[in-house]
């Protein structure tokens, strides 16, 4: 769906866009609820108004009053006619086009996050372990991490924590033995790769 703009220039500039297209247009948005005669003049009262703010005609407070009530009332307008030019096409993004606005945007599809980088074991004592890595630089958005721990000879990688940010500590870790530990970035669309390996002797 294409977005409503807020600066003052691209408001003007899609105004123009829908005075035009409703006019050369007419035979299809024939019953559009402001008649293009109706938004121009919307338009050209609200250039009148920050004209008057820009050369200072009149006091700056009422000028820019002034100029806020008319682009309040232009953006009304626009709204009303874009709402009513949605419905009457249908949503058609290319008969929308020819009044500068468009159809819906297509839906995005989530995918599963990319690899956690930089996995680090910065701080680590008897039983205990603090791990940090950076959020992955691609993929979708990270619902939570998955840390998982292994014997560093090669064993079976289990699952030891889960952690919401990028960082976690681990207690209750078994003493004396190489422990190697990687991090799993998760979201509903499924799991990233894993991160690099560290080492941590407790």
């Amino acid at each position: 769906m294409a977005r409503f703009p807020e600066g003052e220039a691209e408001i003007v500039s899609l105004a123009q866009s829908i005075a035009s297209g409703l006019a050369v247009n007419i035979a299809l948005y024939n019953t559009s609820p402001v008649s293009p005669a109706a938004l121009q003049a919307d338009l050209d009262g609200f250039i009148s108004a920050r004209s008057a703010v820009t050369n200072g005609r009149a006091s700056l407070k009422q000028s820019v009053t002034s100029k806020n009530d008319a682009l309040k009332l232009l953006v009304d307008d626009m709204k009303s006619i874009l709402r009513y030019a949605e419905n009457t096409a249908h949503y058609d993004d290319a008969k929308l086009k020819l009044l500068g606005w468009g159809g819906p945007a297509a839906a995005r599809a989530l995918v599963p996050p990319g690899q956690c980088r930089i996995l680090e074991a910065p701080r680590q004592g008897e039983g205990w372990v603090f791990l940090d890595w950076k959020q992955p630089a691609d993929g979708g958005a990270v619902a939570s991490y998955k840390i998982q721990r292994r014997l560093r000879a090669g064993g079976t990688w289990h699952d030891v924590g889960l952690a919401m940010e990028s960082e976690t500590t681990l207690h209750d870790q078994e003493r004396g033995k190489e422990w190697e530990y990687q991090v799993i970035a998760v979201n509903k669309a499924g799991e990233g790769p894993p991160s690099n390996t560290v080492m941590a002797v407790l």
